[in-house]
């Protein structure tokens, strides 16, 4: 089975694929289909977390394909995350995952948001005191770092990374970091191009990937605004999408890739999972490119707090 879209190579030498499958939000049965048919496509690179539930699905299926012949461990990347109760016990937050893909060691390890969390007991991912409010943790982003580069040296862990963090953030972890992070995962997209940000990780190395690509229309309803406008259907995208014979998708998804950028489109349609990854036939012209640079406006719609 062919892989789908090219390599990039990390600030640490290592190669990984610039395109993946999205998972969050999905139950097991549309996880385990979703990772299917994107692996039939030739998508190689799976993106997962542990506060999304569900990386003993992904790594059944990918056992599974393994087992079969059809893959070998080494053809596969998975990403996945800490999540921000573990930031005082990283290896176990670490030893969680790996048990959970069990798939001998995790290619992409990344600290899924700056601040922590104290594991109160509440219900829900963001645990909440008594008297509900957030229950935050001060644990410095260097502390947590420190254990996350203590993973590399155990082997079971390729690289590491950071999600969420903000410029500043990357500016004051490079300082004391003996291991530089390979990546930072954040929100971006044509209304939200991330371009400080973007600026600052170059550079330092550090390659961002994108989530919320086509500013994630299948994001909960608690972050839905109507008064939001919608990438997906805006003029310039939909004028570009006729002119190259293409969906709107896989022009923001294409504009993306063209930056540099690795892209983790979700989608649990069979379908639309193949389509998403159709994007390397073609490039946009350096004005067409610009028409989609000028559609910023600053929308952010993940709230992050730093």
């Amino acid at each position: 089975m062919a892989m789908v879209g090219p390599f990039i190579t990390f600030n640490n030498g290592v190669k990984f694929p610039q395109f993946g499958l999205g998972t969050w939000q999905s139950t097991k049965e549309e996880c385990q289909t979703a990772i299917r048919a994107a692996l039939d496509a030739g998508y190689r690179h799976f993106d997962s977390a542990f506060a999304y539930g569900n990386e003993a699905d992904i790594g059944e299926v990918i056992n599974e394909y393994i087992k079969a012949g059809k893959i070998e461990r080494e053809d596969v990347f998975i990403t996945t995350k800490l999540w921000s109760t573990f930031h005082d016990k990283v290896e176990e937050g670490f030893k969680k995952s790996l048990d959970n893909l069990n798939l001998g060691y995790i290619d992409l390890f990344l600290c899924h948001n700056p601040m922590a969390f104290e594991d109160t007991g509440s219900s829900g991912l963001f645990p909440t005191k008594a008297d509900g409010s957030p229950a935050i943790k001060n644990i410095p982003i260097e502390t947590s770092w420190a254990d996350m580069e203590k993973l590399v040296a155990t082997g079971k862990c390729k690289s590491i990374g950071v999600s969420n963090y903000g410029p500043k953030q990357i500016e004051r972890l490079v300082q004391k970091a003996k291991i530089k992070p390979v990546t930072n995962q954040v929100e971006c997209h044509a209304y939200f191009p991330q371009d400080e940000l973007y600026t600052v990780c170059k550079k330092h190395k550090i390659t961002l990937t994108s989530y919320a690509t086509l500013a994630s229309p299948g994001r909960p309803a608690y972050i839905v605004d109507d008064k939001h406008p919608i990438l997906l259907q805006d003029p310039v995208i939909k004028k570009l999408a006729e002119k190259y014979k293409k969906s709107a998708g896989q022009i923001l998804l294409r504009q993306m890739v063209q930056r540099g950028i690795l892209v983790i489109p979700k989608s649990v349609n069979p379908k639309r999972i193949k389509e998403n990854s159709e994007i390397f036939d073609f490039e946009l012209s350096p004005a067409d490119v610009k028409q989609i640079e000028s559609l910023n406006k600053s929308l952010q719609l993940f709230k992050v707090e730093r």
